[in-house]
C-alpha cells in the first residue's frame, strides 16, 4: 500500500462528557485502522478552521455534544464536505452538537428531545432501503437506551426508522428517522442517533450499521 491508497481518518471529539466522547471514539479506531485509514485524533474545533487539513482528511468522524462552533468553523466544516471530505457520526455526537443553523443543513437534522431514561425500542431498517451498503441485509432489531426525537431536513435519505407509542405529548404512534444519509455536494454525510453510551454498540447491528456508516461517507481513494 502507497501513501496515497491510504485514506486519512479525523475523529473530532469534545464538549458534554456523559456521552462518553473518547471512550466511544476510540472503539472504532481500530477498525478504521484495519480497514486501512490512518487515524488522527483533535479535541478543539478549530481544527474546522484548517481547510488544508480538511482537505486531506478523507472522512471526519464526530463526536462533540453540545458545544458551541463559531461561524468560521462551521462554514469551514460545511466547505470540506461540500468538496468531498466526507462526515459521520452518531446519537448526539452529530444531532446535538451546535445551535447553528448552517451545521443543521449539513447534518440533515437536529435533536429535540427524548423520553426520561433508557427504555427497550424497535429500530426498523427500511425495506425500501435494503439495498443501501449501510443497511443491507438487516432486521428489525431492539436497543435498550435513549430514542432521540429529531427534526430532519425532507432532502435525506432516511435508512431506519423507529416508532414513538402515542402518548402525553402525541396522541398517535409517531414514526421518527433513525438513520440516515445524505450528500453535500461532493461529500457524504452519515447520521445514526442511536449511541448514547458504549453498550449500545454491543448489539450487532449497531455495531454493523455504524461501522457501513463509516465507510460510507469517507471519501473513496
Amino acid at each position: 500500500m502507497t501513501t496515497e491508497d491510504i485514506r486519512r481518518a479525523l475523529v473530532v471529539r469534545g464538549g458534554w462528557d456523559g456521552h462518553r466522547p473518547v471512550t466511544i471514539s476510540d472503539g472504532f479506531v481500530p477498525f478504521l485502522k484495519e480497514r486501512g485509514f490512518s487515524v488522527d485524533t483533535a479535541e478543539d474545533l478549530a481544527v474546522y478552521e484548517d481547510a488544508d487539513r480538511l482537505a486531506a482528511t478523507d472522512l471526519i468522524v464526530q463526536c462533540w455534544s453540545m458545544g458551541d462552533i463559531t461561524p468560521e468553523q462551521s462554514e469551514g466544516l460545511a466547505a470540506a464536505v461540500r468538496a468531498g471530505t466526507g462526515l459521520a457520526g452518531w446519537h448526539g455526537g452529530i444531532v446535538d452538537s451546535f445551535q447553528d443553523h448552517g451545521y443543521h443543513l449539513l447534518t440533515g437534522g437536529a435533536f429535540v428531545m427524548h423520553p426520561p431514561g433508557f427504555h427497550d425500542h424497535t429500530v426498523h431498517p427500511l425495506p425500501e432501503r435494503a439495498g443501501h451498503p449501510v443497511v443491507a441485509g438487516l432486521d428489525d432489531f431492539t436497543v435498550h437506551t435513549e430514542q432521540y426525537w429529531v427534526l430532519t431536513d425532507p432532502h435525506v435519505d432516511v435508512l431506519a426508522t423507529t416508532t414513538f407509542p402515542a402518548g402525553e405529548l402525541h396522541d398517535r404512534p409517531v414514526v421518527m428517522p433513525a438513520v440516515w444519509a445524505r450528500t453535500w455536494g461532493a461529500g457524504r454525510v452519515f447520521v445514526s442517533t442511536v449511541g448514547h453510551k458504549p453498550d449500545d454498540f454491543d448489539v450487532p447491528e449497531v455495531r454493523t450499521l455504524t461501522e457501513r456508516g463509516l465507510l460510507w461517507a469517507s471519501r473513496g481513494r
